[in-house]
């Protein structure tokens, strides 16, 4: 992955672009918040490795910023800090949007571990992204067309992608427009609430 590193110092800046380096990982460094930002609208990295507190835009602000951005693509942010670790504080962060919390001295297990989890992340964010992009669905039976042009029901084209499962019911437009007429032609007992609302039925689909 290419990622952003956002360090002050350029010791603690060297050793962090170093170890992301040995890890495999293709790495942009800058010295504040302010070059963070500018840097993301040059290339649209989608992982940040950020030190907190910073002259200017520390870490909280770059990520409450980055998070502000419309229209672009999910960015993994881990902040790094030399406070000890606590409840406050790390409140403090997932409130302003960042997705990870490391202490220094940052160990090299640990930053590989995080960036496993951003990558399983960040390509269920891009799925979610395509889905909601564009989809190719037929206008009568309603099924998807996937990248291998087959046709599948809607539910199993997410279920394959997402792990999603779907509970199945009618919404009352359609129950008082469709379903109670003709469950009465058949002589059936429609279920209704205290207050004279009919009940619809709930199918779990797998």
């Amino acid at each position: 992955m290419k990622i952003l590193a956002v360090e002050d110092d350029p010791v603690a800046g060297a050793v962090l672009a170093r170890t992301l380096q040995k890890l495999g990982h293709e790495v942009v460094t800058v010295i504040d918040g302010a070059s963070a930002l500018e840097a993301l609208e040059r290339d649209p990295v989608r992982v940040v490795v950020s030190d907190w507190v910073m002259p200017g835009l520390d870490g909280l602000e770059l990520c409450r910023r980055v998070r502000a951005r419309a229209g672009s693509e999910y960015v993994y942010f881990i902040l790094l800090t030399g406070k000890l670790p606590s409840e406050a504080n790390q409140r403090e962060a997932i409130e302003a949007g960042v997705d990870d919390f490391l202490s220094k001295p940052l160990a090299t297990q640990d930053i590989w571990m995080r960036l496993h989890v951003a990558e399983r992340i960040l390509r269920f964010a891009t799925q979610v992204r395509q889905l909601e992009a564009f989809l190719p669905i037929c206008g009568y039976c309603k099924k998807i067309r996937d990248d291998r042009n087959y046709w599948q029901k809607i539910e199993s084209y997410i279920n394959a992608r997402t792990g999603t499962d779907f509970s199945h019911s009618i919404c009352p437009d359609c129950y008082s427009r469709i379903v109670m007429p003709e469950m009465e032609k058949l002589g059936c007992v429609v279920p209704h609430t205290a207050d004279g609302k009919p009940i619809p039925h709930v199918r779990r689909t797998h």
